[in-house]
């Protein structure tokens, strides 16, 4: 019979000496929180050509699931919004919806919320629930309230919880309006990604009180912002390093599709780039971008003969940018009220001039008007979200 407890142990311990878990209570609770609990009824694991293949926790061997539950990445719980595991046998294509993040990740971000004996914490994203179980084991199940928009994984969520000896509080409605029980909160957690935190979660928090959230709509260019609330109702922070998590879906893009060439047709302006936009593909341009035109998607297409296409929309202020070209020579095409490209090559120009400050360089305020990011001692790295 596989031994859970020493899985745990050895996932904690991996986590010590990755240096992401530190406190001797977050040790305890990863020791003993069950994370295979939390994985019922199965996961979908990718396999080649987009699909994935579903595996239950009933008719796996037991030792392959408990490597699996205590492996160190991110689990697929649900598609589409709706499909598990269980209702299912042969590899299906879909859109990942809910999942079990990496330990890592997790543990991380409970670390970096700096929680003390006594503390109240609002979980924005409740998914399979694990995290919020550590947080229970940490701080006692009264002082930890979740919040799931999707009935069903609350459900599951709730059941896992129960399974493995705690009875918390899971709100099912949206989680970007928070949950009125235990406010104001000490800390509030977010477990989604959101385009911007909104300023409920602001107003839930007490003076003091620390938000923990991932910024940014891109997969692979989104930060972990930590914002602390002060008496006027205000939070100031930091981004302090990457992270990444699925989208609340309050907040969720609506992917940009149809006939990409008439999207593009009619160009106001064609130059050659100053700066190579395949730079998007790493992290920190990727979420400069972000910051210097908030409403752009980046989307990635190819012509029939296979050949790659890059563009940047935003539906919002019916603008693009279209790419065309290859390693340090590109063309770009723009069209709309907004030049996408230039206030996004301006941004990167200036990154760079500035000697390419990392990610936790990026300082952020808050306020009922306005989301302010900025880089310490470089004016032209300064940008203003107005909300509403």
């Amino acid at each position: 019979m596989t031994d859970m407890a020493t899985e745990r142990h050895a996932l904690a311990e991996r986590l010590a000496k990755g240096g992401v878990l530190v406190t001797p209570e977050w040790r305890e609770a990863v020791e003993a929180v069950p994370r295979e609990l939390f994985l019922h009824p199965g996961v979908f694991l990718p396999e080649d050509g987009g699909k994935w293949r579903p595996v239950t926790a009933v008719g796996t061997d037991p030792a392959e699931w408990a490597q699996l539950a205590y492996s160190d990445r991110t689990l697929t719980t649900q598609l589409d919004g709706h499909l598990t595991a269980d209702q299912v046998a042969d590899p299906v294509t879909g859109l990942p919806t809910s999942s079990s993040t990496t330990p890592l990740t997790v543990v991380d971000m409970i670390e970096k919320l700096d929680v003390d004996d006594g503390h109240r914490v609002l979980e924005i994203g409740t998914g399979t629930g694990y995290s919020a179980a550590l947080m229970c084991h940490r701080l006692g199940e009264d002082n930890v309230t979740t919040v799931e928009v999707d009935p069903e994984v609350a459900q599951r969520a709730d059941a896992a919880l129960e399974a493995a000896g705690f009875s918390t509080w899971t709100v099912t409605g949206d989680g970007l309006l928070g949950s009125p029980r235990n406010a104001p909160y000490d800390r509030v957690i977010a477990t989604c990604a959101v385009r911007r935190i909104p300023y409920a979660w602001v107003r839930q928090t007490k003076p003091g009180g620390i938000i923990l959230s991932t910024v940014g709509s891109w997969p692979y260019g989104t930060g972990l912002a930590k914002v602390t609330v002060d008496e006027d109702g205000n939070a100031q922070g930091s981004i302090v390093g990457e992270s990444s998590f699925m989208q609340a879906r309050a907040q969720a893009v609506v992917p940009v599709s149809g006939d990409l060439s008439a999207r593009t047709a009619y160009a106001d302006t064609v130059r050659e780039t100053k700066v190579r936009p395949n730079l998007l593909d790493e992290w920190m341009p990727a979420f400069l971008a972000q910051l210097a035109a908030p409403g752009a998607h980046l989307v990635r297409a190819s012509t029939s003969d296979g050949r790659p296409l890059l563009y940047l929309f935003d539906p919002d202020r019916e603008s693009f940018a279209e790419f065309t070209g290859s390693g340090d020579s590109w063309t770009v095409r723009q069209g709309g009220p907004v030049a996408l490209w230039d206030r996004i090559e301006n941004a990167l120009v200036a990154w760079h001039a500035a000697g390419s400050p990392a990610i936790d360089s990026v300082q952020l305020t808050i306020t009922p008007e306005s989301h302010v990011f900025w880089i310490d001692g470089h004016p032209e790295l300064h940008w203003e979200h107005r909300l509403g």
